[in-house]
């Protein structure tokens, strides 16, 4: 089994060496796909630019607090999808309040730094009485605020200080709950909660990562904690299971456990290999062996490939063209990427943010993507 990191990036020098990947694949990889890539997630953020709610449309659906945020088929102004798409922006190197998105970036922060409830949670004021879903709203806007910070101006900087430092007790408060002890050390749906999935904790971990880079001061006891939870969801076979014991893993858990694993520090053991080979054998797909489409299949893409480029040399060389290959054969016309034929809350903004997310891993402009060589 995997050894627990004595602090939060404790770096094994020799190990490095099998994460590198080498100058004459990326320099193939990037000769092969770069300008498709562009011209792909360039579309993608045209039309993500699209989906965000203006002043003057919220005040025409008498609504003005959703300014900044954007749109869903069925739902707006949740601030996990509204985060998502302005870290799509950053992703590609724009900035707030330059260029010709720094203002749709500016409006995003503005929208989720106005949602903050008194009990530290960022979630979208305007929804009332829901009991679950609540801390992927809030572990991926505390992700954003995290990624964000540095990059605004004194004003809103002075803002995001204080919203993160709330944000960030949240989450250290709720991964402290008293839980069994295969579960303790992860997160779920709502603070409180007694048990603990691998999907919630990969956002949970994310967003004290990107703060800890920020300067937060995240104690290493939390790092260890959530790196023992993630091992009880570690299977027989490589892979890693949505909860402890849960059997056979699946490609996307098993994503997201390499990916916090390396966030963690776990560079370069075994185990993390056999997790990468595990994945290769089986990469997210789009369709199913019966031609229906895969739910949730954008998620899986986002995770494995920030896994596997954080594992790097054959790893990322062989995931890498499948990734891209499928994410781009899949975008729309328009420049979204959606689930077709299934009806999800979260089909528009959400996949394209994932999407393009997942294709702008190794232009490393977000510091959650950076990996130690």
């Amino acid at each position: 089994m995997m050894s627990h990191p004595s602090s939060w990036l404790s770096a094994i020098a020799l190990s490095l060496v099998c994460h590198i990947v080498s100058a004459q694949d990326a320099d193939a990889l990037r000769i092969r796909y770069q300008p498709r890539l562009d011209a792909a997630v360039d579309r993608g953020l045209e039309y993500l630019a699209g989906k965000q709610i203006s002043r003057d449309a919220a005040a025409a659906m008498g609504r003005p607090e959703l300014a900044g945020s954007f749109e869903e088929p069925a739902t707006v102004g949740n601030t996990g999808i509204t985060s998502l798409a302005v870290m799509a922006f950053l992703a590609r190197g724009h900035l707030p309040g330059r260029g010709r998105y720094g203002e749709v970036i500016n409006r995003g922060v503005d929208y989720i730094l106005t949602q903050q409830l008194e009990n530290g949670l960022l979630i979208s004021r305007n929804v009332q009485g829901r009991t679950t879903g609540l801390m992927y709203e809030h572990s991926i806007s505390t992700l954003l605020l995290g990624e964000v910070s540095g990059m605004v101006d004194p004003v809103r900087q002075q803002k995001v200080d204080d919203v993160l430092s709330r944000a960030l007790l949240v989450l250290l408060q709720a991964q402290k709950v008293p839980k069994s002890e295969a579960n303790t050390g992860g997160w779920r749906y709502t603070p409180g909660t007694t048990d603990s999935d691998l999907s919630l904790t990969g956002w949970s971990i994310m967003a004290l990562r990107a703060a800890k880079l920020n300067g937060a001061a995240i104690p290493d006891e939390h790092v260890e904690m959530a790196v023992s939870y993630i091992l009880n969801c570690q299977t027989r076979k490589g892979g890693f299971s949505y909860m402890p014991g849960g059997g056979t893993g699946t490609t996307s858990m098993t994503g997201v456990a390499v990916l916090c694993l390396e966030l963690c520090g776990e560079h370069g053991n075994e185990d993390l290999l056999a997790a990468g080979d595990f994945i290769l054998s089986r990469p997210p797909q789009m369709t199913d062996p019966n031609g229906n489409p895969v739910r949730f299949r954008y998620y899986a893409w986002y995770y494995c490939g920030q896994a596997m480029f954080q594992l790097g040399g054959k790893y990322w060389s062989e995931f890498a063209p499948i990734m891209y290959d499928s994410l781009l054969a899949d975008q729309n016309p328009d420049g979204s990427w959606q689930y077709p034929n299934q009806t999800l809350v979260y089909n528009t903004t959400y996949p394209t943010s994932l999407a393009i997310l997942t294709l702008t891993v190794s232009a490393r402009q977000l510091p959650i993507y950076q990996r130690e060589e």
